[in-house]
């Protein structure tokens, strides 16, 4: 499909900068393609009312890490031009692929020391070793500690990957404001947004509802910022990203399916490793490796029902992803909507409950 059917106009001023307090009291459009309403306006803390019981909630118990990282190159003459670099997959105990900005400044063999301006670290310098260029600003990084020793030194000194639309410096808030509070399996470099919206309290009523909670795991890389670039939606490629989903989880799922349950996915991330780990007999299946699942109109979904998710960017596989749960024009006209309501867009902002049609 044409990249440019997944375009909008998006006012600046719709792009929430800080999220709402208490985190349910975000507002919540309900869409139902082909229902009367098609479009209700609502809260997050209706969530619970919304459902029914014997519904099941997946949730994604990824941990953003203090992925972004500010240095400069050294030990190549006397320039020592300022790197930002975010970490956004693991390869082993030591290395990382990073995207890094100006990339044009390093090649391969460089050193990158990253700096701990404005906080005592307790280990010293940490440097890293350009291992090789990619594509789009990608390298890869070689640093000098590892393992829990490098996780701590990356704590120390970095700031919480917030997106590039949040058009601000992170600071120490957003070490817990971009944090989901099921955040528990540490590696992801950008937060399941849609799990950012739920509490202690709304967690107590849906399972009163008789709505049951399940976690899986899978940890987002910084490539689902990436814009799809290419012309059409074929030619786009996408970031893999490491998931797991326990037997455990995966036989109370089919339990579900088989009692008459749906099954609500709770962001894009949870959508999609269900899904990966799903057969064309509907079955879900336990799950350990990577994923790039790209869903896009014409993507036959195999297990889930319902999907609880943010407002995402034009021409974005997020909104893909959601065109191809209701339908392209549902979500036009459901986005046409949350603008001119005034709801808010991002990471931050306010949230949607999608039913298939």
């Amino acid at each position: 499909m044409r990249t440019a059917l997944f375009d909008f106009e998006l006012p600046p001023d719709r792009v929430a900068l800080r999220p709402v307090a208490p985190r349910d009291a975000a507002r919540l459009l309900v869409v139902r393609p082909g229902g009367t309403p098609e479009l209700e306006d609502r809260a997050v803390a209706d969530l619970p009312d919304l459902l029914h019981r014997g519904d099941a909630l997946v949730v994604n118990d990824t941990k953003v890490i203090a992925a972004r990282l500010r240095g400069r190159r050294i030990g190549r003459g006397a320039s020592e031009p300022a790197i930002e670099a975010t970490l956004h997959q693991r390869l082993d105990g030591s290395r990382w692929r990073a995207f890094v900005k100006p990339a044009k400044r390093l090649s391969a063999g460089d050193v990158v020391r990253f700096g701990d301006e404005g906080k005592v670290c307790f280990l010293g310098q940490l440097d890293a070793t350009v291992e090789a260029k990619g594509e789009d600003g990608e390298v890869a990084l070689a640093f000098a500690f590892h393992g829990p020793v490098l996780d701590q030194a990356v704590d120390e000194r970095g700031a919480m990957p917030l997106p590039p639309y949040i058009r601000r410096a992170p600071d120490e808030r957003d070490r817990s404001d971009y944090q989901t509070m099921f955040a528990q399996m540490e590696g992801s470099v950008a937060a399941p947004t849609a799990g950012l919206h739920f509490t202690d309290a709304l967690t107590s009523r849906l399972e009163a509802r008789g709505i049951t909670l399940h976690k899986v795991t899978l940890h987002v890389g910084a490539g689902t910022f990436l814009p799809v670039k290419a012309a059409d939606t074929a030619a786009h490629r996408m970031h893999a990203e490491q998931g797991s989903v326990t037997a455990q989880t995966a036989d109370a799922l089919n339990r579900v399916r088989r009692a008459g349950g749906r099954i609500v996915a709770v962001g894009s991330t949870s959508l999609r490793l269900v899904e990966s780990a799903s057969g064309d007999d509907g079955v879900i299946r336990p799950f350990e490796g990577e994923t790039a699942l790209f869903i896009t109109p014409g993507y036959r979904f195999r297990v889930v029902d319902v999907m609880m998710t943010n407002f995402h960017l034009p021409r974005s596989t997020l909104f893909m992803l959601v065109a191809a749960f209701c339908g392209l024009e549902v979500m036009k006209r459901a986005y046409a909507h949350a603008i001119g309501a005034g709801y808010r867009f991002y990471s931050y902002g306010d949230a949607c409950l999608l039913f298939r049609p």
